[in-house]
């Protein structure tokens, strides 16, 4: 009994509480009924009737008395508990008899400090010491001397070829000497400083193009391009001559080969969000200056594999000279582009081959070979079902059917490519692309758009996407969708007061570790904030598609490899049950030290999870220049899940360690 006892002590969070409740019950249940006795066996004068009536009244009398303390004392320990930022050295560690901080602070630091000279190396445990210098830009999945071990056919070399176990490393990423905090949004749009990120090959090598100059100790971002050498405004108004960007269809973008994406970075004042991806290449760091930028960002190539998004993900396509062959192998690049293009989604091309008649020239390419490579495109787009809208100067615009009605039928004159059967079009983690039409939902009529039609922004961020009341996703329903909303909403209204920097833009890139519906980021379109939603690769429901349903992106990803970004590139990571997710499958560690890696010096993470597995992720990051706290649940002390909110110390590389 007593065991319920202590246990029930534990939830009431009070010493006093707890001995006063435990004294009262030994009145109650041992020396009430002993007393009783007592007096019953002296009672010789044989009014035992007159006696019995008595203690009735006093055994009332009794349990009303130590009922009435029982209350006192709970509600004083819940109100003594009832606090939402808890001490490091909490009741909640005194209980579970572990230190669950490794802060010497009464609260965390959230805040940046733009000029940090401090090396802190003497400071901590050296059990995870510092990596040299020379991996302060390591991406271990895109490692350029492993990739020179795979084909250069199609350039499966520049894809993901992640380390074996006998090749993880187990030390901390440094950051470069004189590391800043970024500029915040929108000024770090426009620039950054030149510590960061210590590359001037792309302001040579493109100085004509306008896409990066060195000026002093930042980096200035005219918002130039290749094909846009007035700037990427210029260039995107030229779009929305053709296709309107501002009525709200358009809302999520993907960009291939996107350089420094100054064409992403200008869409967000249109409200449209772009998933921008290059490879990692010859021209140092594009992907790692376009988040330092905080615009959203990945390290990917199209070659082999299937880019790492599901099925009627994106309201728009675009290529900007971005030195894809996309005629090539059965037109099999066009083919993952209208994979992961929503029903009537476009596609807009500019560079070669569009204008060839006016550029042929400075393209050092001959007028019939140019024509050739256009042709080529035109009959792909045409064997897709594409519909050629408008050819303007130097843009070309393509939009995808509603449909595949007219598609299916077309098959009696175009042999290929077929349609796909019988898979999984969402299917993209480590899977080959195939040269067949990825099928679109059965509709009834030729006007109905497939899959279900979206909802215009900002509507569409919390309106019930398509997939859920299509019922296409087992066990989600409107309900589901709705209370989780709600959920999220209270959660972040939380995470705000224990974080004030949230809503004032101290963080830019989030990611979220497990995304599930992409509530999170749903909430936190408010803010000037974008969110990196990432559906685990085994994860139980693939939910992805419902999160570029809301207007939101993401990509999947499995935790046991490091993630296709560079170092230092997000301000805030939240992983929500990521680790009870992965318990038994991997180890902590690597999972933590890869959220390490991608975390900027005084980057937060807020890490939900039990009691039991947040005090083992704590005794792991007590060693890895952590300041954490374990904090109650925004429902209170009653609840076993718990938050570990932590941030990252401000460290620097020693320079002599570079090999």
């Amino acid at each position: 009994m007593y065991g319920h006892v202590f246990n029930y002590c534990g939830l009431l969070g009070s010493t006093w509480g707890c001995v006063l409740w435990m004294f009262g019950s030994f009145l109650f249940f041992f020396v009430l009924p002993l007393t009783g006795k007592v007096l019953m066996a002296k009672d010789s004068s044989g009014s035992l009737n007159i006696f019995q009536m008595e203690m009735k009244k006093r055994r009332i009398t009794n349990i009303l008395v130590v009922t009435g303390l029982c209350m006192i004392f709970y509600i004083l320990g819940a109100w003594q508990n009832s606090s939402t930022t808890v001490n490091p050295k909490s009741d909640l560690d005194m209980k579970v008899g572990c230190d669950t901080s490794s802060s010497s602070l009464a609260t965390l630091d959230f805040d940046s400090h733009h000029a940090l000279g401090l090396n802190e190396t003497s400071m901590v445990d050296m059990k995870f010491p510092p990596c040299n210098l020379n991996f302060s830009e390591y991406t271990p999945c895109q490692d350029r001397t492993r990739g020179r071990r795979f084909s250069r056919e199609m350039l499966a070399y520049r894809e993901r070829h992640c380390p074996g176990e006998d090749e993880l490393i187990q030390c901390l990423i440094p950051a470069p000497p004189k590391y800043k905090s970024p500029f915040k949004w929108p000024q770090c749009r426009d620039y950054a400083w030149y510590d960061n990120i210590p590359h001037k090959e792309l302001s040579i090598e493109k100085a004509v193009q306008n896409w990066i100059q060195v000026e002093g100790d930042r980096f200035r971002f005219p918002g130039g391009g290749t094909m846009f050498p007035h700037g990427a405004d210029v260039y995107i108004d030229d779009i929305n001559a053709l296709i309107s960007l501002t009525d709200g269809n358009i809302r999520t973008a993907i960009d291939t080969g996107c350089g420094v994406a100054s064409w992403g970075a200008y869409l967000l004042k249109r409200d449209i969000i772009t998933m921008s991806f290059a490879p990692r290449d010859t021209h140092e760091a594009q992907v790692q200056f376009a988040l330092e930028r905080g615009v959203p960002a990945m390290i990917g190539v199209m070659a082999t594999q299937r880019l790492p998004y599901p099925a009627r993900a994106f309201d728009m396509a675009h290529c900007s000279r971005c030195l894809i062959p996309w005629q090539a192998y059965d037109g099999l690049y066009l083919t993952e582009v209208d994979r992961v293009l929503r029903p009537g989604g476009y596609w807009i091309l500019s560079g070669p081959p569009i204008n060839w008649k006016k550029h042929y020239r400075g393209w050092e390419r001959t007028q019939e070979n140019l024509k050739k490579e256009q042709d080529s495109i035109e009959d792909v787009a045409k064997r897709l079902c594409w519909k050629k809208l408008v050819e303007k100067d130097d843009l070309a615009v393509w939009q995808k059917p509603i449909n595949h009605i007219e598609c299916k039928e077309s098959r009696r004159i175009y042999k290929t490519p077929r349609i796909c059967k019988n898979e999984n079009a969402d299917a993209a983690w480590y899977k080959k692309m195939e040269a067949c039409i990825t099928p679109l939902p059965e509709v009834s009529n030729q006007d109905e758009v497939a899959g279900g039609k979206l909802k215009k922004w900002p509507e569409r961020a919390f309106s019930v996407p398509p997939r859920i009341s299509s019922d296409s996703i087992p066990g989600l329903t409107a309900k589901t969708f709705e209370d989780d909303t709600q959920l999220w909403q209270e959660r972040v209204a939380h995470y705000k007061r224990i974080i004030p920097g949230l809503s004032k833009g101290q963080y830019r890139n989030v990611m979220d570790m497990n995304a599930y519906l992409g509530g999170f980021a749903a909430v936190l379109t408010e803010y000037p904030v974008w969110v990196m939603n990432v559906v685990p690769a085994n994860s139980k429901l693939d939910t992805l598609g419902v999160i570029y349903e809301r207007g939101l992106i993401g990509t999947y990803h499995d935790w046991h490899e490091a993630f296709s970004t560079y170092p230092r590139t997000y301000d805030l990571i939240h992983a929500n049950g990521i680790f009870s997710t992965y318990q038994g499958r991997g180890n902590f560690t690597y999972i933590l030290l890869e959220m390490d890696r991608i975390l900027r010096p005084e980057g937060t993470l807020i890490i939900r999870d039990v009691i039991e597995v947040l005090i083992k992720v704590q005794s792991i990051t007590n060693h890895m220049r952590w300041k954490s706290q374990i904090m109650d649940h925004e429902t209170g002390p009653f609840n076993p899940e718990k938050l570990l909110v932590a941030v990252k110390t401000y460290w620097t590389a020693d320079t002599s360690t570079r090999q």
